[in-house]
């Protein structure tokens, strides 16, 4: 098994900060892992939320962050203004697009739906052979252990064949995840029970 290079990670994450401390700590612990490796930030491109502290703390480390926003998030001032790339779409569609384009590798960290329909997409498509990019999630204060409940749901009722369940990298840790991931071997198992 060779090492997967990763130069850039699209991060999925929520807008606002979430009920914790915990969530913000687990996106600055990322931001932070990411400027160490030298990997390049790809995300929605503000500064709230999640959103926001990811960017932040791989800005601080000394790394890089494409921030990639759509016209109506920019023109309501939500647009990051110290990054390193920053790009504006007309849609969303295309925001979504972009940013699967400049990603060698997806996390999504705690959020809410445009989070969780980021991730599913990104999932699909590798599920379709659309791209062969790994997908981790950041499992922070135990946020997606419902979501993983349900995916095991998926496998039981046979919508989901079994070798897919573990299509996505799950860590509470960044270092581990980022590990996890360069390591990716894409399912090869058909997705048609």
């Amino acid at each position: 098994m060779s090492i997967r290079t990763i130069k850039t990670i699209a991060v999925f994450c929520g807008s606002n900060l979430g009920a914790t401390e915990d969530f913000a700590n687990g996106a600055r612990a990322l931001g932070k892992a990411l400027g160490r490796e030298g990997i390049g930030l790809v995300y929605g491109g503000t500064t709230r939320g999640l959103m926001g502290v990811v960017a932040d703390a791989v800005l601080e480390a000394g790394g890089t962050a494409h921030g990639v926003i759509t016209k109506s998030l920019h023109q309501r001032g939500h647009s990051h203004p110290r990054l390193t790339t920053g790009e504006i779409t007309p849609t969303l569609r295309i925001r979504k697009q972009r940013m699967v384009d400049l990603a060698d590798a997806f996390i999504a960290l705690p959020g809410g739906i445009g989070t969780i329909e980021e991730l599913m997409e990104v999932w699909t498509m590798n599920q379709l052979s659309e791209i062969v990019k790994p997908l981790g999630l950041l499992n922070t204060a135990g946020f997606y252990d419902t979501f993983l409940q349900f995916i095991e749901h998926m496998v039981e009722t046979q919508f989901l064949p079994p070798a897919h369940r573990h299509s996505i990298a799950v860590s509470a840790d960044a270092a581990p995840l980022i590990e996890t991931l360069r390591n990716f071997e894409g399912v090869t198992v058909s997705k048609w029970i």
